[in-house]
């Protein structure tokens, strides 16, 4: 499961060096809403480690997705990733892979063994290994190092800082933090996130958003829009720590999605 990460590179490379190339699929899901540098680096390390490139597309962007089942993602449902990553690659599995011989190599590092569980019972019938939850155990700054080691220059994104390089920056499960950072680096992306959430509250006639406004010990709605005129104001009012995060390979147990 090649997700154009560093994390997903290591993994690659250390499966690669324990059992060679000549059976090793690179798979990756292209969300159509990927930060253009993504695709460089996906071609240098896919020339590096070898094996055979496949890349997937539904066919649709997240925000596709949203309008066609009437609900906006947040940090506990994602229909984006649902439609655009896990039932793709495992259609693509159950078209081209037979479980008793296949194994499904996830990015996930030591410091994500909480997930490594759920993505287990997701994949099933297929065998889940997660490389770099073994030794050496390695944070993302030395995997960084290593990939530039090697000669490769990460993805842009780490570059702006960025915790990770999917969906061009944006994404449903992010907090205040990473959409002020999407913000100030690439103020026009922000722009066009921002008119697309309003484009589908005007769809669904709701009062639905990705952020949330917790001051005052209430907790409600922020769209991106009030976001960034509160930070046109006063630019150092958000949630510096909020950064919440990506799980596109996780399934989240017991939460379904509620059309509006």
């Amino acid at each position: 499961m090649w997700s154009g990460g560093v994390t997903s590179w290591a993994a690659a490379a250390r499966v690669a060096e324990r059992h060679g190339t000549d059976e090793l699929v690179l798979l990756f899901a292209d969300t159509l809403m990927e930060d253009e540098d993504l695709y460089r680096f996906l071609d240098e390390v896919e020339q590096q480690i070898g094996g055979r490139a496949v890349r997937a597309t539904e066919g649709r962007d997240p925000w596709q997705v949203f309008f066609d089942v009437r609900y906006l993602g947040n940090t506990r449902v994602d229909p984006c990733s649902r439609v655009l990553k896990r039932e793709l690659l495992r259609d693509w599995l159950d078209s081209h892979c037979d479980p008793a011989e296949t194994t499904v190599y996830l990015g996930y590092d030591w410091t994500e063994q909480h997930r490594v569980a759920a993505s287990e019972r997701h994949w099933s019938p297929w065998r889940v290994e997660s490389p770099l939850t073994e030794p050496p155990y390695l944070d993302k700054a030395e995997l960084l190092r290593r990939l530039r080691a090697t000669g490769i220059c990460p993805p842009r994104l780490y570059e702006l800082g960025f915790p990770h390089n999917n969906c061009g920056g944006f994404c449903v499960k992010a907090g205040q933090a990473q959409f002020a950072l999407l913000l100030r680096t690439m103020p026009d992306r922000y722009a066009y996130h921002e008119q697309r959430e309003q484009e589908l509250r005007d769809h669904l006639g709701a009062e639905v958003a990705i952020l949330r406004d917790r001051r005052g010990g209430d907790t409600k709605p922020m769209t991106l829009r009030a976001f960034r005129e509160q930070l046109e104001v006063q630019p150092e009012l958000f949630d510096a720590s909020d950064w919440a995060g990506c799980g596109c390979f996780v399934a989240e147990v017991g939460v379904g999605e509620r059309s509006v």
